[in-house]
Parts: structure tokens; C-alpha cells; sequence
């Protein structure tokens, strides 16, 4: 079982910065990919940025330069630092532990942090 919980959405400027966090609890595998998706309304899902056990790292082209992700392993935590925020990253932010060395693989969500970039 397991818990996966956003933080650190909130209402910014464009051109300001936002770190989201997501701590997940609960039993799960060490190695394990956790990502970043966002939802705006009345567009499709998208895969923001993704993040191995070993701290490998990819970003979507429509943020890349713009937003970091990390992890504290020790606090079973990972992050997205955005930067340079426009109106067009406003959405609902989703964390996701995929355990991909699990058998059957298992992924988890999280319930969702707000952002919204706004003048």
C-alpha cells in the first residue's frame, strides 16, 4: 500500500517560481521511477518530468530549462522546482511512483497540487 502526497501549489506571478513536493509512505520497492504530470482543463494529461532511483532525469520539452526534479531518498520525497512560470503551466500537478521492479508493476498516485500563473 501506498501514499502519495502534493504540496506546495499555490497562485504565482508569470516569471516567478513554485517547488512542489510529494512524500510517499507506505511499503514500496527502492527502485522505482517517480514522476511529475500535469492536467490543465480541457487538455490532455502530460508527463512534466520523471526521475530514477538513481537519480537519472528527463523533462518534457515544454520545460526543459525551466523546472528541475529531485529526490530525498532518505525522506522517500521528490520535488519539481519551477522557474520562469507562465500562464501556461497552470494546472493540477500529480506525483507518481511507478515501481518498476515490482512484480505485478505498480503505479500510485498522488491526490493533486493546484498551480496556477497569474498576473
Amino acid at each position: 500500500q501506498v501514499q502519495l502526497v502534493e504540496s506546495g501549489g499555490g497562485l504565482v506571478q508569470p516569471g516567478g517560481s513554485l517547488r512542489l513536493s510529494c512524500e510517499a509512505s507506505g511499503s514500496f520497492f527502492n527502485i522505482n521511477v517517480m514522476r511529475w504530470y500535469r492536467q490543465a482543463p480541457g487538455k490532455e494529461r502530460e508527463l512534466v518530468a520523471d526521475i530514477t532511483s538513481g537519480g537519472i532525469t528527463s523533462y518534457a520539452d515544454s520545460v526543459k530549462g525551466r523546472f528541475t526534479i529531485s529526490r530525498d531518498n532518505a525522506k522517500n520525497t521528490v520535488y519539481l522546482g519551477m522557474n520562469s512560470l507562465k500562464p501556461e503551466d497552470t494546472a493540477v500537478y500529480y506525483c507518481v511512483l511507478d515501481e518498476l521492479t515490482r512484480s505485478p508493476r505498480r503505479t500510485s498516485w498522488g491526490q493533486g497540487t493546484q498551480v496556477t500563473v497569474s498576473s
